[in-house]
């Protein structure tokens, strides 16, 4: 049972659940009215379509990243070839490029007018023809190369925590590193790969901007078009509901596969284990990288280039709005969201029972809920708040009777806060548990407690998670797309905002500007990634 002191923690903790809950009742609540032209007009000419595309390119992005993620994985920590060492963290670079941005290089790099296929006629002749780029193979294609280091990275760190001595057993045993790979290393890592493969096919599912640079519709696609084709936002919401359905049963099968094995607890191994020489160390130095230029290389050398033709030319007054925008969201959203999660954080630690425990794991679930589906949900609760109760308020106390609610900064920031609270907390969360409680209970001896511990003792400590968890928020809120799309104010373009409608209109090199902007920024937390992955491996 809470002691008193501990109970006041309850009610910011359950404000923050309801916060989350929020878009899940309105999900619920919005199949009470069903626009039955609506529905009958989007069943017969586009859900079949969309069921399939995205049942196809989940399939394919799960494969594709599993034979990636896995393989990569295996060659950087258990073997040793020519450049093992570099490629082991620069493979990790993609994850700085939104898929939005990986889309609309390859398009503009592989379509039929695109410098590949001219330069391709100009040596062979106008009768030579290459696959369109504009195919279920390209959008999977790009999708993978853009999410394969959640698995690469979970299936390394697994491969490196099994330790020495089970691939010696191994070899004691008889297995020759392929067999001891299937029979030993595999099945111990196959959670932390499922987990990896969770995180894809959520980002999968809840991706916009790759898809539509491809016109490859789904269900995100089709929310959107619901609501900017059809005006109704409930038949939008409705259409979120049957994602986060999708979303949710990915969850609960990742958590049962998880379940299932146990992690290895062995000593971390930090050399490797198999030397390659030959034909092997070749094809493994050309593999890492084929995937590291096609991921990382060629976009970035492709946007410099359209940056200098074009994109240097709209360096003007615009373009410093947008930056403005951008930067005074991201700041405002990590300000935020960090505040709440430090709460969160403490609630847990100063109450310890079983219901702070599942109410804080309540309140971070919000990031397995695409930005699509939030938005939605989001302004359909605030255009109800605003028709039931804002617009009459407003009109009975003389006022302009107008909606406050719907399209404002606030319904974005909420968003922002329920989709990231999770990746403030996780490091928020770490850095209290390394402080022990010996330390504040000598300061509370001391004399210093209340608001005087927090900032002479806890602040101090927590300060450098604190700063990595609000520029993890910081950098998550400038790439995201599809809820900065939908909700944002009038006027409030960012450069998610800027890049969508340059690829809508076909100008690849304008939209490298934005896009060069997005990935430099992108860079930072992976920088601090990869440090700490060399540390531990060190």
């Amino acid at each position: 049972m809470a002691h008193l002191a501990q109970r006041r923690w309850y009610p910011i903790v359950f404000v923050v659940a309801l916060l989350v809950l929020l878009p899940l009742t309105v999900m619920l609540f919005s199949w009470h009215e069903v626009d039955r032209e609506i529905w009958s007009h989007l069943w017969q000419t586009q859900m079949p379509r969309l069921i399939g595309n995205t049942v196809i390119l989940v399939a394919g992005v799960s494969v594709g990243v599993t034979l990636l993620g896995v393989s990569l994985a295996w060659l950087t920590s258990l073997c040793e070839f020519p450049g093992r060492r570099w490629l082991d963290w620069a493979l990790m670079l993609p994850f700085a490029i939104p898929a939005y941005v990986l889309a609309f290089v390859f398009v503009g790099l592989l379509d039929f007018s695109g410098p590949v296929q001219t330069l391709l006629r100009e040596w062979f002749g106008a009768g030579v023809r290459f696959p369109s780029v504009r195919s279920t193979a390209g959008v999977i294609s790009v999708l993978v190369l853009v999410f394969y280091p959640y698995v690469y990275l979970l299936a390394r760190n697994a491969f490196l925590a099994q330790g020495k001595g089970l691939m010696e057993a191994a070899r004691v045993l008889g297995h020759n590193p392929w067999q001891a790979f299937w029979r030993v290393a595999l099945p111990m890592a196959r959670p932390a790969i499922g987990a990896g493969l969770a995180l894809a096919i959520m980002e999968t599912l809840a991706d916009f901007g790759a898809v539509s640079v491809f016109n490859f519709d789904t269900f995100t696609t089709a929310i959107y078009k619901t609501w900017y084709g059809f005006y109704s936002l409930s038949s939008a919401t409705q259409l979120a509901s049957l994602l986060l359905l999708v979303v949710m049963l990915v969850l609960y099968g990742e958590r049962r596969a998880r379940g299932a094995v146990r992690p290895a607890n062995e000593r971390p191994r930090g050399k490797a284990l198999y030397q390659l020489r030959g034909f092997k160390a070749l094809a493994a130095s050309g593999w890492c990288l084929l995937v590291f230029a096609c991921a990382f290389v060629i976009p970035m050398l492709q946007l410099l280039v359209w940056f200098w033709q074009r994109g240097r030319f709209d360096l003007d007054e615009r373009y410093t709005a947008l930056i403005l925008h951008t930067l005074y969201l991201g700041c405002l959203a990590a300000v935020l969201t960090v505040s709440i999660a430090l709460l969160l954080a403490f609630a847990r630690r100063m109450t310890p029972t079983r219901l702070m425990r599942s109410t804080v794991s309540l309140a971070n679930t919000g990031y397995a809920l695409p930005g699509s589906m939030l938005a939605v949900a989001i302004m359909l609760a605030f255009s109800y708040l605003d028709n039931q109760l804002v617009i009459p308020l407003s009109t009975l106390l003389g006022g302009a009777g107008k909606p406050l609610l719907l399209g404002s900064l606030a319904a974005l920031l909420l968003a922002y806060l329920i989709r990231f609270m999770a990746v403030a907390y996780g490091p928020l969360e770490n850095s209290l548990a390394r402080i022990r409680p010996s330390l504040p209970e000598a300061s509370r001896s001391l004399g210093v407690g209340g608001v005087r511990l927090f900032f002479r003792v806890y602040l101090p400590l927590l300060l450098p998670g604190a700063l990595s968890a609000a520029l993890l928020v910081f950098v998550d809120v400038l790439k995201e797309m599809p809820a900065t799309l939908l909700m944002r104010p009038f006027g409030w373009d960012t450069l998610a905002v800027r890049i969508f409608e340059m690829t809508s209109e076909g100008e690849w090199a304008r939209a490298a500007l934005p896009a060069l902007t997005l990935v430099a920024v992108g860079l930072l937390p992976v920088i601090g990634l990869i440090r700490r992955s060399a540390q531990t491996r060190g």
